[in-house]
């Protein structure tokens, strides 16, 4: 899972279906897939439109 979502960070263009079926051997279903997917994908989001915009964190992070 953790290469998964460091591949899907790092190199989002380099994702290829045998990322999944790794997934999948190590025993996580398609909903599993899709939630795991969803969260990289969020953080990743919000961390760019933050630095995008200069968002400074708060002193306590």
């Amino acid at each position: 899972m953790l290469r998964y979502a460091e591949k899907l960070t790092l190199t989002p263009g380099h994702m290829v279906e045998g990322d999944v079926l790794m997934l999948r051997k190590a025993g996580f279903s398609d909903l599993d897939i899709l939630d795991i997917n969803q969260i990289v994908a969020y953080y990743a989001y919000v961390n760019r439109t933050a630095d995008g915009l200069g968002v400074k964190l708060e002193n306590f992070w």
